[in-house]
């Protein structure tokens, strides 16, 4: 058999793609190779400042906008509240029906129907009840709302008083077993009703939200959402936030790497970040929690590998410190990217 050779003018390409490909993968996966490209990154992190003690007593409420976000962010600061003696609440904004890949998968179709979505659903909500059950939440302080994955940024925009409809689950209302509400149409207006009800039943001393610089549009608006109702009731100084997709293949590097520390995301450098420094048997709690989601682990194993880290972050304040610019300063030398190709921020979760 004649075997082919590549031109001589696409061999000259080939050798130098294939380097960069090697760089790549050992910049995003290697630790020792990451820190070479961001080698004042762990310093920064070591130089924060502790975040404020729980106490006991004190009522702590996480606002997710997908199962498993409540985890990655915050897995270990829970844990430290129980012990404590503080109370931890959560509330899961939508219920991950919007997740094309993952519902291709589960369902076992290429093209997913609307019944593999609503599938997903049930049992990302199933999984959440697990994931929070190793971090010791109670399943009487876990709430979902039910609202439409992919969907919270319409509802905050377009369709405030108008019912969406979701391109995934074709549902125009909650309509999940275990949901709060069951039957309230896809609207911003109820979608607010439900967050002000849940957060005045609680009456938290501390709400955790994700940061407005999260490159997820459900992550954003929750965050918007949280920061007006806080603002009605004049408690923003209650709020604290916090970043899942943090910019491009953040953080850095992917896997399972428990002894390093959970750098500052690219999209959000300057924020008033503190640092909560996790135990050992913190972190390992935090890696079996995460392993509840199997549905999510199957297609972002590494991503969400990546936040078993030896710290966990809060800031805060929403906006970094001076005038806001359209785009976030450099770290460490090397410009963030706004919206990263490779951020699975880029799609629903």
């Amino acid at each position: 058999m004649q075997v082919r050779l590549l031109p001589p003018r696409r061999r000259r390409w080939l050798i130098p793609v294939l380097l960069v490909a090697v760089a790549l993968s050992l910049w995003i996966n290697v630790a020792p190779f990451t820190w070479l490209t961001q080698p004042r990154a762990a310093a920064r992190v070591a130089g924060l400042p502790a975040t404020q003690p729980f106490y006991a007593g004190q009522k702590i409420m996480i606002l997710s906008p997908h199962p498993d976000d409540e985890t990655l962010c915050c897995a270990g600061l829970m844990q430290q509240a129980h012990a404590a003696g503080a109370q931890v609440y959560v509330t899961f904004i939508t219920s991950g029906d919007g997740f094309e890949f993952d519902a291709a998968l589960e369902g076992r179709q290429l093209r997913p129907t609307a019944a593999a979505f609503r599938s997903l659903a049930l049992k990302r909500m199933q999984e959440a009840r697990a994931a929070t059950g190793v971090l010791g939440v109670p399943a009487s302080h876990l709430s979902f709302l039910g609202y439409p994955d992919g969907g919270l940024l319409r509802l905050f925009l377009e369709n405030y008083a108008t019912p969406y409809l979701s391109p995934t689950s074709r549902l125009s209302r909650v309509s999940y077993a275990g949901t709060v509400n069951p039957g309230s149409s896809y609207t911003g207006l109820n979608l607010e009703r439900d967050l002000a009800a849940q957060v005045e039943a609680v009456r938290p001393d501390l709400l955790l939200v994700p940061a407005p610089q999260d490159a997820h549009a459900d992550h954003r608006t929750t965050g918007y959402l949280a920061l007006r109702l806080m603002a009605e009731r004049g408690q923003t100084s209650r709020l604290r936030f916090w970043v899942v997709h943090g910019g491009l293949e953040w953080p850095l590097p992917k896997g399972v790497h428990r002894n390093e520390p959970l750098t500052l995301p690219s999209r959000a450098p300057t924020l008033a970040w503190t640092r909560a420094d996790l135990t050992p048997a913190q972190v390992l709690r935090k890696a079996r929690a995460i392993r509840e989601y199997r549905t999510q682990t199957a297609l972002l194993g590494r991503f969400m590998e990546a936040f078993e880290r030896r710290n966990e972050l809060l800031s805060t304040t929403a906006l970094p410190p001076g005038p806001l610019s359209e785009r976030t300063p450099p770290v460490n030398g090397f410009p963030p990217e706004d919206g990263a190709a490779g951020d699975p921020g880029d799609q629903s979760r």
